[in-house]
């Protein structure tokens, strides 16, 4: 969930809370006073633009000013950032709760029970416990390092898991073709491929046609030599030619998505770059030898703004690598699992360390990752 350009509201008097539960499709609303009075019974509301009218009716209903009204809403990625946004417009003030934290208040108090309306009423009893602490909403910049950094690396598990079949495929349809083309999921392997998906299409093509279409593929590396190359070991292929078509369709589809994912890989790994060039926290990070750009980018899509963090123990409670570290999430530091929670433990790790060891002075309360390094 973006992190937004509002203020943590100020302490206000409160005469409600009201804890929502966040579903895909539908939430679920309850209302309580301060003292444990419900006001709005467990109630769903669709989770679009007719619901959230819905929604703002019942809370103008109670007759008190938006700044005197808590909302309380579970982190569920993308499912609750609408809303979340629509509440702080009006002036609500917003508490973003992390999962663990509402299992850990609802286990300590015996609610076991899951439905929606539990989870409501649970949020709502959590804010007026005291006990709620407000969630880490990241930054513009934080979201969007976010949202390029967990695609690109989506896409680079679609790429491994591409090339694999297209080597699984190779085995049955062209075996031989690695004598020839040592990685068959290159650039010119992959064109190739989509043209002549078999040895048995190789072997029925001219030597002229393969050098020409070689050619034209790459005209400083592959011509003739290569073609009478493939043609003579298509013939003597071990292929079995069975499911031809439908493998060499299969065959053509993977090389045709693996050429456009890379080729999405690119345009991504070409806007992080530009990201991290406009990001004054990233540039002494990528001063240090050991450290690419992804892993810079990583850094800050999933640990956000590093000076909220004290101790390398906090940001592995934060990243959720360390389950014992279950009251350091309970207090609003930890968050769920991501795909690189722990290539960002590792990469913070690596900076923390030589400073650990170095002795340098650090100012106290400022994380060592930040020291001179990240913050600008």
């Amino acid at each position: 969930m973006p992190e937004s350009s509002f203020p943590m509201p100020a302490p206000a008097p409160l005469a409600y809370v009201v804890g929502i539960d966040i579903g895909i499709e539908s939430c679920m609303m309850c209302g309580l006073t301060m003292e444990k009075r419900q006001v709005i019974k467990p109630s769903p509301f669709a989770n679009k633009a007719e619901g959230f009218i819905s929604l703002f009716e019942r809370l103008e209903r109670l007759g008190t000013a938006p700044d005197q009204i808590l909302v309380g809403l579970e982190a569920t990625s993308r499912y609750g950032e609408n809303l979340y946004y629509a509440l702080l417009t009006r002036g609500y003030r917003v508490c973003l709760l992390h999962p663990a934290q509402m299992h850990a208040f609802a286990h300590q108090r015996g609610l076991r029970a899951k439905t929606d309306q539990v989870d409501a009423t649970t949020i709502a009893r959590a804010l007026l416990s005291g006990e709620a602490r407000f969630g880490y909403v990241p930054t513009e910049q934080v979201a969007t390092y976010r949202e390029l950094v967990r695609l690109q690396q989506q896409l680079s598990d679609d790429v491994v898991r591409y090339k694999n079949e297209i080597h699984a495929l190779l085995v049955v349809l062209f075996p031989e073709f690695t004598q020839v083309f040592a990685d068959p999921t290159r650039p010119t392997a992959l064109a190739f491929l989509k043209r002549y998906p078999s040895a048995q299409a190789v072997a029925q093509a001219e030597v002229g046609i393969l050098s020409q279409v070689l050619h034209e593929l790459s005209p400083k590396h592959y011509g003739r030599q290569t073609a009478e190359r493939l043609l003579d070991v298509a013939k003597k292929s071990i292929s079995s030619g069975v499911a031809i078509s439908a493998r060499s369709t299969s065959l053509r589809i993977l090389c045709d998505q693996l050429e456009h994912t890379q080729a999405n890989l690119n345009q991504l790994q070409q806007e992080i770059e530009t990201l991290l060039d406009q990001d004054p926290k990233a540039k002494g990070v990528l001063l240090i030898p050991e450290f690419g750009v992804m892993t810079v980018a990583v850094l800050r899509a999933e640990l956000g703004d590093l000076d909220r963090f004290a101790r390398m123990d906090q940001v592995v409670a934060y990243v959720g690598l360390d389950r014992a570290s279950s009251s350091r999430v309970a207090n609003g530091l930890g968050r769920p699992n991501s795909p690189n929670g722990e290539a960002a433990v590792c990469a913070a790790s690596c900076i923390w360390q030589p400073y650990e060891a170095s002795g340098w002075p650090i100012p106290p309360l400022a994380p060592i990752i930040t020291v001179s390094l990240i913050v600008a």
